[in-house]
């Protein structure tokens, strides 16, 4: 008998896989493939879609089979498959990035009716497109948005993984993950990654359990990167290891209803993701282009030094800093610390938005092109629901309120361990008695700001008042 090939993509996952669930109803064997393209370029994203896949294998193993991987185009490797194979059909789950949906329309194309293609949505709780205005055109506002969707009803129940499937490989050349190049080679960068991270299903299960633990108190603890009090499900959603349906019934489910309102706002951060993807859907220059015209016209400055001084977390604005060690040793940073730092480079620096946007997909475990988009020009102020372009995160006001003992940035800028609680938030200002004590000398072993804040925030609402005349 044909078999029927499920095409593996951001849903590396056996539960709650509705193109799982339809190849075993086609009561065939199934033929698990993973093709690997330049949608995943990151170097954090490839390093832990290396052991997601490991993962998978090792599931699917279990299951009697393996996972077969490819290198190439998708377009073009599926049909040389189907023609190796005879399969009857292709099972996938769909993406909504314009890459990811060209590359539907050519597998389309190019199976030439050979067999059948079957899409699945099960990578958001909403379709982009089941989600309009009255008048048909796409909300640019994520609380109408987010109305809208919420009010269309609770997410669909997850489906529960098949207790048994049949699948095959018969005849294919399987392929060591390895040779898909994922993991860095020289320098190891990633031993903070390993002892962060547990990617793959099992993981991402474990890192929902905990999720559920925390989210009755998610609201009043999400701003403080000093306590652990995010669910840090990103990357896991964001390679199809849970779907969001399953995180939306289990926090549910699991939340006290004393503690409802806390999850409520853990649960609204689904809605979020699924505006971001929206929003690059509808708007599918998001990633490069402003959505404002007018930021068009903006004078970003070019100040590589400064960029530099960023990425390594070397800016003198303990907070600033310690977000960025964060992210380069984790692969993560916290969200609050996220729109902190995207706010220094943009407002303090004036460094364009795109620079920042790539830096943060090569970084981050959890870098997905819309989410990333759309957050950096929403802090930029020329997204759709873009931050006013006179909010300007002060680093050391931000740092007082969200890190008010310093127990943040202690650890991951340790050369201010020893640092009076007063003056973490501004070295710069411990006399030279504190900096002895804390052995200690700002500008040597800690720089010194790399910018003043106050006036680096009035040159940027003189240049946001400027585009703002000209769009007049």
């Amino acid at each position: 008998m044909s078999p029927v090939i499920l095409w593996f993509r951001r849903n590396l996952r056996l539960h709650d896989n509705l193109a799982l669930r339809a190849a075993v109803d086609a009561g065939r064997p199934i033929l698990p493939v993973y093709v690997s393209d330049e949608l995943d370029a990151g170097g954090a994203s490839r390093w832990w879609l290396h052991h997601s896949l490991s993962s998978l294998d090792t599931a699917l193993h279990n299951h009697g089979g393996r996972l077969v991987i490819r290198s190439g185009r998708p377009e073009d490797v599926l049909p040389g498959i189907v023609d190796e194979t005879g399969a009857a059909a292709v099972f996938f789950s769909r993406r909504y990035e314009p890459q990811a949906r060209a590359q539907e329309r050519a597998i389309e194309r190019n199976l030439d009716e050979r067999c059948g293609l079957h899409g699945f949505d099960d990578s958001l709780i909403r379709h982009p497109e089941s989600v309009m205005t009255q008048s048909g055109t796409p909300y640019k506002v994520f609380t109408p948005f987010w109305k809208a969707a919420s009010g269309a009803g609770e997410p669909q129940e997850p489906v529960s993984r098949p207790a048994e499937f049949e699948t095959t490989t018969a005849g294919m050349d399987l392929w060591d993950i390895g040779a898909l190049g994922l993991l860095p080679t020289g320098p190891d960068w990633a031993g903070g990654l390993r002892d962060t991270w547990t990617p793959g299903e099992e993981g991402a299960f474990a890192r929902l359990d905990a999720a559920c633990a925390i989210a009755g108190a998610y609201a009043e603890q999400r701003d403080r990167p000093d306590i652990e009090g995010t669910s840090r499900l990103s990357p896991h959603l964001h390679f199809g290891e849970l779907s969001p349906r399953q995180v939306w019934h289990d926090i549910r489910s699991a939340t006290p209803a004393s503690d409802q309102q806390g999850a409520n706002a853990l649960l609204r951060q689904l809605y979020w993701r699924d505006f971001s993807a929206y929003l690059l859907y509808h708007f599918p220059n998001l990633p490069d282009m402003p959505l404002r015209e007018e930021f068009a016209q903006f004078p970003w400055t070019d100040d590589p030094e400064g960029l530099k001084a960023w990425q390594q977390g070397h800016t003198g604005y303990p907070i600033v800093d310690a977000g960025m060690r964060q992210l380069w040793t984790t692969g993560w940073m916290h969200n609050r610390v996220r729109m902190i730092v995207a706010s220094f480079l943009v407002k303090d620096l004036l460094v364009p938005w795109q620079a920042g946007a790539e830096w943060f997909l090569d970084t981050l475990v959890d870098a997905d092109l819309a989410s990333n988009s759309a957050s950096w020009q929403w802090v930029a102020g020329c997204g759709t629901d873009a931050a006013p372009y006179f909010r300007i995160f002060n680093p050391v006001l931000q740092g007082k309120k969200f890190d008010p003992m310093g127990d943040y940035v202690r650890r991951w800028v340790p050369e201010l361990d020893r640092l009076p609680t007063k003056f973490i938030p501004e070295p710069w200002k411990a006399d030279i008695g504190a900096q002895k004590v804390a052995n200690l000398v700002i500008g040597e072993d800690y720089p010194a700001p790399i910018v003043d804040h106050g006036e680096a925030r009035d040159l940027a609402l003189e240049s946001y008042r400027a585009i703002r005349k000209q769009g007049a």
